[in-house]
């Protein structure tokens, strides 16, 4: 697929500064032979360039995340799909990261022509 996914953060101030990557979720990818060398070395804040950058914004959660959008990059609110996947201490790795699965599984569909609503993304099926 000539797609690459990329995290960014939009609040890596409230994290440690030594905390990286959750305990579970890798080993979430370890379990599905994801290498971890595939995630980014270090958090990163989202910035305006991300955003430009992209051609499918994605945030994990509505209710948490579209107020942080919206009072960060309000003209960016609008193109962000938001997922309705929980973070801890809400919803526990075991149901999270699974919900987190089925959605990108969606999407790589969706991306690859699987699923006619590819077309949605900005590319033909």
């Amino acid at each position: 697929m000539p797609w690459r996914a990329f995290s960014r953060g939009l609040a890596i101030h409230l994290v440690p500064p030594n905390f990286h990557l959750s305990p579970h979720t890798r080993e979430h990818l370890t379990a599905r032979k994801m290498e971890v060398r595939h995630t980014a070395p270090e958090r990163t804040q989202l910035t305006e360039q991300d955003l430009a950058a992209s051609e499918v914004i994605i945030a994990l959660k509505d209710g948490e995340h579209r107020p942080m959008i919206r009072s960060m990059f309000p003209d960016w609110e609008k193109r962000v799909v938001f997922w309705d996947v929980g973070d801890q201490p809400e919803v526990k790795p075991d149901d999270g990261l699974p919900a987190i699965e089925k959605q990108v599984m969606g999407l790589i569909e969706e991306l690859s022509g699987v699923n006619p609503a590819a077309a949605r993304w900005g590319r033909a099926a």
